[in-house]
């Protein structure tokens, strides 16, 4: 799917699908998706040694790119793929019933949580043997976020967008300001932000899911990577002092953060940077790239790491959602499936489809950095450096616990900051419907 809005398309989008994942918990049997979506293919009417490809790219400008892509394939392996398409939100929602009677040879789908929990009820198919010919095509990251909890590679990414720290360099060069490497400094040019009359940090919460990667950033930047994916596994205390002290480094925040947060939709935000109103923003390159595209200042948009909070862990974890695909637990033809995954590996795929979408790079590191613009060419040193990749906080814990608790927890703490104490309490005492220890 093109994301030209955030994942899961919209706050009401995004909630309902996270709603509609609830039941991948007790993998209860919903309605069939059969019923959910049209079928469009590549080549032709459906044949024995047609590969089928379940898609959820629903929008006009990603399925005719993704119809693009399956149709060089079929032109150059003679293999015919038949793309069954289904709307966005529904493919979510009833994605457990999809799996269980039978999914498409192939199928799209999301990296971290979503992928491990599908994969340990044997509902998605162990590709581990194609990853010793697609390995060379991806970071040692990547295929980190594309293996399960047996340590067996079930995914494969197509392409992905980076969050971090955006920001104008025409502004900063204006102002003097420089880019910080420690939490101490970023504090310290919001500082200077706010003497200046620039709201130092753009931040809109109306959609619900914007500050789940603010928290993001700040938990694996003061904890480190493992505790950060532990804890949204739900195998760490939310109670204990290591949330404790993500919180009270956010708070050092909130006083530089645009008035009304929960007021405000992301795209109000981000506007608020094109604008030079506010200097910086957390946010992920696809949704504040497209702002920037829209109003013609694409190459005057920037960014940064999270600043170093501890340095035992530095700056060596990034979210970056990744999109991709993965095999059905028992395909048609296992060759066939493999071999379109295979291609879907590969840059020339990727790379096809990212002719739609201008803020978002293929996950491929052998992809051409010649035909992507500025924006893009950091976003892929920015990946392709990074340690550890995280998938965005609902991507990465149980949909129930994002959606009822997480959010609800991060508008409540944004209201009052001052009862930390109280606010983890809570947490850990919702978590336990949510997580078995």
């Amino acid at each position: 799917m093109n994301r030209l809005t955030p994942p899961f398309e919209s706050m009401i989008g995004r909630r309902a699908a996270l709603k509609g994942l609830f039941a991948t918990v007790g993998l209860a049997a919903v309605p069939g998706l059969a019923a959910c979506g049209d079928s469009g293919g590549s080549g032709g009417s459906g044949t024995s040694t047609a590969v089928s490809l379940g898609s959820n790219y629903s929008d006009a400008v990603p399925k005719g790119a993704l119809a693009d892509v399956m149709k060089t394939f079929t032109d150059t392996e003679k293999l015919q793929v038949n793309i069954n398409t289904k709307d966005h939100e529904a493919f979510q929602q009833q994605i457990t019933s999809y799996l269980q009677s039978g999914a498409d040879d192939v199928w799209s789908w999301f990296a971290g949580f979503r992928l491990r929990f599908f994969a340990s009820k044997n509902l998605v198919g162990d590709i581990s043997d194609l990853w010793n010919t697609i390995g060379s095509n991806y970071t040692a990251a990547q295929k980190e976020a594309s293996t399960g909890d047996d340590g067996k590679q079930y995914f494969v990414p197509f392409y992905s967008y980076p969050w971090a720290v955006f920001y104008r360099p025409s502004i900063f060069q204006q102002k003097g300001y420089t880019v910080p490497k420690t939490f101490d400094e970023f504090i310290a040019l919001s500082t200077k932000m706010k003497a200046d009359n620039i709201v130092p940090l753009a931040a809109g919460q109306k959609n619900g899911w914007p500050q789940l990667g603010t928290f993001d950033q700040i938990n694996f930047r003061t904890n480190g990577y493992d505790f950060h994916v532990s804890l949204m596994a739900g195998k760490e205390d939310w109670a204990g002092d290591k949330v404790k002290a993500t919180f009270d480094n956010w708070k050092r925040l909130l006083e530089f953060y645009q008035p009304n947060s929960l007021g405000r939709d992301w795209q109000e935000a981000a506007q608020s940077v094109l604008k030079g109103e506010a200097g910086m923003m957390v946010i992920g390159s696809q949704q504040i790239g497209q702002q920037f595209s829209a109003g013609g200042k694409l190459d005057d948009l920037d960014f940064f790491a999270f600043p170093e909070i501890n340095s035992q862990y530095g700056q060596d974890t990034i979210e970056a959602p990744i999109d991709g695909f993965c095999m059905a637990q028992k395909p048609r033809s296992a060759d066939n499936a493999k071999k379109l995954l295979t291609y879907i590996s590969g840059a020339q795929a990727q790379q096809t489809y990212l002719k739609s979408d201008p803020t978002s790079i293929a996950a491929s590191n052998k992809a051409d950095a010649a035909s992507y613009n500025k924006l893009q060419q950091k976003c892929v040193k920015f990946v392709n450096d990074a340690k550890h990749i995280t998938q965005f906080l609902d991507r990465d814990t149980d949909p129930g616990f994002a959606q009822e608790v997480a959010i609800n927890s991060v508008n409540d703490f944004i209201k009052n900051p001052n009862d930390i104490d109280g606010l983890v309490k809570k947490i850990a005492s919702q978590a336990k419907q949510y997580f078995q220890k």
